[in-house]
């Protein structure tokens, strides 16, 4: 299974209580922090719903 690699790039000062909490979920809290997740589509859509916040990558393992 592919791995992405997220990095929140832009604040989420302003985003709504529902992006703030799938910020939390994904795991990110700080700026240029990353975290990696399987690339599953419940982690996907929710990058979906943040791409303006968010810079994602794929990993190569």
């Amino acid at each position: 299974m592919a791995k992405i690699r997220i990095t929140q790039w832009k604040s989420a000062i302003g985003a709504t209580k529902a992006q703030k909490r799938i910020m939390a979920s994904l795991g990110l809290g700080k700026l240029n922090r990353p975290v990696e997740h399987q690339a599953v589509p419940e982690v996907l859509g929710m990058v979906r719903k943040l791409q303006h916040l968010l810079r994602v990558e794929e990993v190569n393992e």
